[in-house]
């Protein structure tokens, strides 16, 4: 198969990916804007109810293991194809609970392992698998996908849930992320990697494919041994967890804070659209500096020390201007995030296993760290009666993280 005078097919898996992260994350991210409705609708607390995004995390955290591993093994057309047929029914289903069971099962449990399959586990892994030197910036273009549909859809979710409820909120998000995600997949997600088609990562022409800076060949081995029994996996896994916790606690309780302090229920949701165009320019950023910077652990940590100054503009924040700018500053450094777990994963022990490695990661890191995220707020919000105590603990764990991975050792020559 030779591609030398056309586009390297590992562009247009930039695109199938972009695409379907929109859909992904740009729906889960909505879920702040129906914590208050559902709330005065069904008189359940916040806690309860923030109990679903909290099992949607985890059972995303889980099945991401079983995704991660069929990636390493597998193209990902039916991976996606199926997990976006599941969280479509989800979303669908959301639309029609009467009780809390059901709530937690159709969002928290069907969403939560359909998203599996068309997360950033299968898709930025994937992507990886096709670059080296132009990784990071693959992988930045593809995670704007996440910014891109966080942008699109909260604003419009927002308008759906103020002028028709909550429930065809739900519905509506089903039926966008049956139809953004089964196209995409069946037409772009075919191949597996770049070398069973004649082709090398990057679409170099070169036999020799050398790991930028540190000259390391990559070694095709899918063994997780190596990765599980290294130290600097566990680091990653520590300041990625406690940074995903933040900011799930963050996105998914900023909306009703917003309202607590007066703000108007759109410019209140609007701040999760502005999130995500922030997000937009820290992914492509975060990704391109990694691949100038000597070691992709310093980008990383300039992501984290955004986010913590963001934090400190929502704990002060009691107008809609202020609220903008948390979102503009704590977005672009959330942005960081995506793009740079693969990237540091890949650095680190290879691009062969980085479906396996990247499952296995997102189990710890989004299930012990997302997923108590979202609970935590609502605990902190129902016994103290305020937010302020979260984002305060959220800027405290977020300046620990930014100096805990400069500790990363860099990969072994």
């Amino acid at each position: 198969m030779n591609e030398k005078n056309g586009i390297y097919w590992g562009w247009f898996i930039v695109l199938g990916a972009f695409l379907i992260l929109s859909m992904n994350y740009g729906s889960r991210y909505c879920f702040g804007i129906f914590v208050k409705p559902m709330s005065l609708e069904c008189q359940w607390s916040r806690s309860v109810i923030s109990i679903a995004a909290s099992i949607n995390i985890l059972i995303y955290a889980i099945s991401g293991i079983l995704s991660g591993y069929l990636l390493d093994r597998m193209a990902p057309k039916w991976i996606m194809t199926i997990g976006g047929v599941i969280a479509a029914t989800g979303f669908i289903l959301a639309g029609f609970v009467k009780t809390p069971w059901q709530f937690y099962f159709v969002y928290g449990v069907l969403c939560g392992a359909g998203s599996a399959g068309i997360g950033v586990v299968v898709s930025s892994s994937y992507v990886g698998k096709w670059f080296v030197k132009k990784r990071g910036v693959a992988i930045g273009i593809t995670s704007m996908g996440i910014g891109f549909g966080t942008m699109a859809l909260t604003p419009v979710a927002g308008y759906v849930v103020k002028n028709y409820g909550w429930q065809t909120g739900f519905m509506f998000l089903g039926v966008l992320v049956f139809i953004m995600v089964v196209f995409p997949s069946q037409l772009l997600m075919g191949r597996t990697k770049p070398e069973a088609y004649g082709l090398l990562p990057d679409g170099e022409e070169t036999v020799k494919v050398i790991s930028k800076p540190t000259g390391v060949v990559d070694v095709p081995s899918l063994s997780l041994k190596p990765v599980l029994t290294d130290f600097r996996f566990w680091i990653l896994v520590i300041c990625f967890g406690l940074a995903i916790m933040a900011e799930m606690l963050a996105f998914v309780h900023q909306v009703a804070y917003a309202l607590d302090n007066n703000i108007g229920k759109v410019l209140a949701a609007s701040s999760l659209g502005i999130i995500g165009v922030a997000s937009i320019f820290g992914r492509y950023f975060f990704g391109w500096l990694s691949d100038r910077m000597k070691d992709p652990k310093y980008s990383a940590s300039l992501g984290f020390l955004f986010m913590a100054a963001g934090m400190f503009i929502l704990w002060k924040t009691n107008t809609a201007k202020l609220l903008f700018l948390y979102a503009v500053v704590f977005g672009f450094g959330y942005g960081s995030l995506a793009p740079m777990m693969p990237v540091l994963l890949a650095d680190r022990f290879g691009r062969h296993v980085l479906g396996s490695a990247y499952g296995v990661f997102t189990f710890f890191v989004a299930g012990a760290g997302g997923g108590f995220g979202p609970i935590l707020g609502g605990m902190i919000y129902d016994k103290l009666g305020s937010y302020i105590y979260a984002w305060q603990f959220n800027l405290i764990i977020l300046i620990i993280v930014a100096l805990l991975v400069l500790t990363l050792k860099p990969r072994a020559n």
